[in-house]
C-alpha cells in the first residue's frame, strides 16, 4: 500500500502567509485610498468656492407700502392723496460663495442661474467698492425717478452741474451742485440746452458761464474753453468740461427709504409711485402691479437684467401685471410665467398709459 503524503515544512508555511498578508495589504490601502478620495471629494465639494455666483428670485417691495415704520416713498411740505392695490419694484439676488455641491443644488432646483463670478465681482475691485458703486446706482436710481415723475407732472426744474473734470477750464471756477442758468448768452434749462449753448465755439475762445451757488446771488465766470482730450471727444469745439444734471426745483421734499437694495432698476416703479401719490386716485386702478426698468430724467426707459428672476418673483407675491421695459420683452415673453400680464413701456407715457388701461379693466399694450 503506498501512501501520498504531503509534508507542510515550517518553511512553506512561512511563505504562504507571507502572500496572504500581502494580499490583505493590497486590499486594505486600496480600500483606504478609495476611502480618502472619496471624503476629499466630498469635502471639496462641500466647501472648496467655485468661481460662480447663483442668481434667483430676489426680494420685492412694494413702493406704495412701508418699509419698517415707514413708508417707501415718502413726501414733505406738498398734499398727497391716498393710494391702492400694489406697485412692486423687484430684485435679483445674487448668492455667492458656493461650494460645487451648492451650486449644482441651485441650478438643478430650476429657480436659480449660475454665472462667472467676475461678471458681478471684478477681480480688480473689492467688494466693498462694488457695494458702493451698488448703493450709489441705487440712490441715482432715486433722484433720476423723482425728477422725471416731476417732469412730467409740470413741475419746475433746474440744471445742476454734476461732475467736473480735473484740470478743465470749469475746474476751480465752478463746482458740483452750482445751478447752471446762462452760457454763452443761451439759456440753460436743460442738459440738452447746455450742449447747444457751446456748439459753434472753439478752444481759446471765452464764453460767459451765468450760475448760482447755493443761496448766494447769481454769479458771472469768464471761463477760456480748452480742447477736448477726452476719448471721443470733439477737438474741434470749445470744452467747457461739466456734466450737467437736472433736479426739480419744488419747495417740498421727496424722500426714498429702502436699506439694502442696489442697482439702478427700480427707477420707473419708483417714478411711478411718486405721480401716484401726488395725484388724485390711485394710478394702477387698485391692481397688483409689479415690474422693473430704468430711467432717465427725460422719462425714457431702459434695459434691466435678470428680467426672469423677477417676473418669478412677483408672479408668486401676487401680481397680475409686469411693466416690461421695451427693450426686454423678447426675453420676457419667452420666460414669463402662467398667468402673469406683460405690459411693454418704453417711457413713462407708455407706463402711464399701462396704468389708465388696468383702471379700465383693460389689457395694456403688450410685448
Amino acid at each position: 500500500m503506498s501512501w501520498l503524503w504531503s509534508v507542510r515544512t515550517p518553511s512553506h508555511i512561512a511563505k504562504s502567509e507571507h502572500v496572504r498578508c500581502r494580499l490583505v495589504n493590497r486590499r486594505t490601502w486600496t480600500l483606504l485610498t478609495s476611502v480618502v478620495l472619496v471624503v476629499a471629494f466630498g469635502l471639496l465639494g462641500a466647501f472648496a468656492p467655485v468661481p460662480f455666483v447663483a442668481l434667483g428670485p430676489g426680494p420685492t417691495y412694494d413702493t406704495l407700502g412701508l418699509e419698517g415704520d415707514h413708508p417707501v416713498i415718502g413726501v414733505e411740505g406738498h398734499e398727497t392723496y391716498p393710494t391702492a392695490g400694489h406697485l412692486n419694484m423687484t430684485t435679483v439676488s445674487v448668492t455667492d460663495q458656493l461650494s460645487l455641491f451648492g451650486a449644482l443644488g441651485l441650478w438643478v432646483s430650476g429657480r436659480y442661474a449660475l454665472a462667472p463670478r467676475d461678471v458681478y465681482f471684478p477681480p480688480n475691485k473689492s467688494e466693498q467698492q462694488i457695494e458702493q458703486e451698488n448703493t450709489e446706482a441705487f440712490n441715482d436710481s432715486q433722484t433720476t425717478a423723482e425728477t422725471a415723475a416731476l417732469r412730467f407732472l409740470g413741475y419746475p426744474h433746474k440744471v445742476l452741474i454734476g461732475q467736473i473734470i480735473k484740470g478743465s477750464p470749469a475746474d476751480g471756477t465752478l463746482e458740483p451742485g452750482d445751478r447752471l442758468l446762462n452760457a454763452n448768452g443761451k439759456p440753460v434749462t436743460d442738459a440738452a440746452s447746455l450742449k447747444a449753448a457751446l456748439a459753434g465755439t472753439k478752444p481759446g475762445d471765452r464764453v460767459e458761464i451765468r450760475y448760482q451757488r447755493a443761496d448766494q446771488p447769481e454769479q458771472v465766470a469768464n471761463v477760456q474753453l480748452g480742447r477736448n482730450d477726452q476719448p471721443g471727444g470733439d477737438q474741434s469745439q470749445g470744452f467747457l468740461g461739466v456734466g450737467a444734471t437736472e433736479r426739480p426745483d419744488v419747495p417740498f421734499e421727496i424722500k426714498i427709504s429702502l436699506a439694502e437694495v442696489g442697482g439702478p432698476s427700480a427707477g420707473l416703479m419708483f417714478t411711478l409711485a411718486i405721480i401716484d401719490k401726488l395725484t388724485p386716485g390711485a394710478l394702477n386702478g387698485g391692481k397688483f402691479v409689479a415690474g422693473t426698468g430704468e430711467i432717465d430724467p427725460a422719462g425714457n426707459v431702459g434695459p434691466i437684467g435678470g428680467i426672469p428672476f423677477k417676473m418669478i418673483k412677483a408672479k408668486e407675491a401676487g401680481a397680475t401685471t409686469f411693466l416690461v421695459p421695451a427693450e426686454n420683452c423678447a426675453e420676457a415673453k419667452s420666460q414669463a410665467p402662467d398667468g402673469l400680464q406683460l405690459a411693454r413701456v418704453a417711457n413713462l407715457v407708455d407706463a402711464t398709459k399701462a396704468m389708465e388701461a388696468l383702471r379700465a379693466n383693460q389689457a395694456p399694450a403688450a410685448c
